[in-house]
Order: C-alpha cells, then sequence, then structure tokens
C-alpha cells in the first residue's frame, strides 16, 4: 500500500508552517486507534491524512534537535515528515504503544540519513557502528581538545568501532568551519545567529591548503571564544547550540539556572555577539 498526502509545504515562511502544524489537533488514544485501523484494514487515506497531520509537530519538535548540523531546518523537518509517513504506514494498532512512540525512531531515521548524504565534509559513515560514532563523537568528547589515545581508546570501545575510525572521524569533525553567521533567515527561534556551517572541499590543491589552514584557525577561534565566556554563558551556548542529543529549551535552561527564560535568552544573544566580535578576524584570511 502506498499513499500521497498532501500536507502544509515548508516552501514558505518556516514560522507559518510551524503554526500550521501546531494548529493540528493531537489524536485521543481511542481516535488513533480508530483512525490506524480504517487505515489498514479499509486503505482510508483521509485516517492516514489526519495521523499524519496530528504529529507534525513531533517531527518539528525532533528536527530542532538537529540545529546544530548547520542544515536547513526547513530541509529536516521535510525529511522528517517522510518518516512519519512511513511510520503511519507501518503502525499497528493493535500493540498497544501510541503512534508517537513508534514514529519517533523513523522520524530520526530518516533525518539521519539526510544528515549523513548532505553533511560535506563527513562521507564515510557507511556502517551501523560509524553512523553512531557520527552521532555521538561530539557529546562524548569531555572537552573540545584533541582526545588522548586512553580517551580515544574509551569511545571506541563503548561505540563499538576501530580507535582508528574515531581518529579519523575527529580529525573530519575538527576540520569544520565555524561561523557565527546565519544559514537564512528561517531559524524562527534565533533570527541572525547559527552556530556552525561548513566549508566545501577546493577543487584545486592550492585551494585545499588554504581552507584546511583557515578551517583549523576557526576551530580555535571557538575555543578561544568559548573560554572567554563565563561558566553561565558557556553552558547556555554548549547546551542550546553544541549537544549531539539535542538543544535544551529556553525554560529547562531557566530552571536549572533560576532565572527567566527571557534572561537566558538575553544571555544567550549576548554571548553569541560575544564571541561573532572574537571570530571575525577570521573572515578576512
Amino acid at each position: 500500500m502506498t499513499f500521497a498526502i498532501a500536507m502544509p509545504t515548508t516552501g514558505g515562511s518556516l514560522e507559518n508552517y510551524i503554526q500550521s502544524a501546531n494548529s493540528f489537533p493531537i489524536l485521543s488514544q481511542e481516535e488513533e486507534v480508530s483512525l490506524a485501523r480504517r487505515l489498514r484494514d479499509e486503505e482510508d487515506l483521509n485516517a492516514a491524512r489526519q495521523l499524519v497531520l496530528s504529529h507534525l509537530r513531533v517531527v518539528v519538535s525532533i528536527a530542532r534537535g538537529y540545529k546544530g548540523y548547520g542544515l536547513p531546518q526547513a530541509d529536516l523537518i521535510q525529511e522528517g515528515n517522510i518518516g512519519l509517513m512511513k511510520a503511519v504506514k507501518r503502525y499497528d494498532p493493535e500493540r498497544g504503544v501510541r503512534l508517537v512512540s513508534f514514529a519517533v525512531h523513523w522520524i530520526k531515521a530518516e533525518i539521519n540519513e539526510f544528515i549523513l548524504k548532505n553533511w560535506r565534509l563527513v562521507k564515510i559513515a557507511a556502517t551501523k557502528a560509524q553512523r553512531k560514532l557520527f552521532f555521538n563523537l561530539r557529546s562524548m568528547k569531555q572537552s573540545l581538545d584533541t582526545m588522548n589515545p586512553e580517551e580515544v581508546n574509551t569511545v571506541a570501545k563503548q561505540l563499538g568501532v576501530k580507535a582508528e575510525e574515531v581518529i579519523e572521524m575527529e580529525t573530519r569533525f575538527s576540520g569544520r568551519d565555524i561561523s557565527i553567521e546565519p544559514l537564512s533567515q528561517d531559524d524562527d527561534e534565533k533570527p541572525g545567529y547559527s552556530p556552525i556551517t561548513y566549508l566545501t572541499n577546493g577543487t584545486e590543491p592550492s585551494q585545499v591548503l588554504e581552507a584546511k589552514q583557515s578551517t583549523q584557525l576557526r576551530g580555535k577561534r571557538l575555543e578561544q571564544a568559548l573560554a572567554n565566556l563565563d561558566s553561565r554563558s558557556r553552558r547556555i551556548i554548549e547546551s542550546r547550540w553544541l549537544r549531539e542529543e539535542g538543544a535544551i529549551t529556553l525554560h529547562e535552561l531557566a530552571n536549572e539556572l533560576g532565572v527567566s527564560a527571557e534572561r537566558i535568552r538575553q544571555i544567550e544573544v549576548k554571548a553569541m555577539q560575544k564571541m561573532r566580535t572574537m571570530m571575525e578576524p577570521v573572515a578576512a584570511v
């Protein structure tokens, strides 16, 4: 069975799309089971559509956790929606599990595939273990410094990969092009800022060498910029932008630090401006 569903498009304003996604009502368990049975037994496409639309907000929430890879949020949401439709198609209402719990796997799987295909510096994550390494290495590192042999062996053992693969992946991560400039104007939550974009390899040897030197300098400047923040600001930036498993919300940080969510936002903006100023000389390299 195949089906195509007309949904709100991400081609316009991302903010409008998110508002539209959030406007669809959340289904009760009884409604969800009834619709899933209609889809399974009668191939009712209207039932499938209702199941998909009621979970679009879930895709948006999951996609936000992948901002640190520097890919357009609209593209991540679109790929996540593909995963959601696959989940709806395969969902079995008789297992007693809510669709949202079942769909998370499919949504993340499609987004992960998209990142692996489009993240321009990493093209080696072909096996399941390498993919796990790709998506977990940064969160497992204890600092921004290069890992020592003991740390490399620990990560390799925990993720079930070779130490050489850990070293190679870390090298590729360290070659990223760090920028505080925005990728686009679609980021509704933090307009004007984007923490990490990635540098495309040049086609000429001289361009490759220049790019490598530039990205190494940018990496050092990022470390310096983070080091020059006070502990609270650094905690906010790392939690909002650099977490592998997804960003912590303003309200979660507000509860942790004992201030308002608006105060967290103000500190975040000020810290990003400070980091941007420190990294501006790199733009001329």
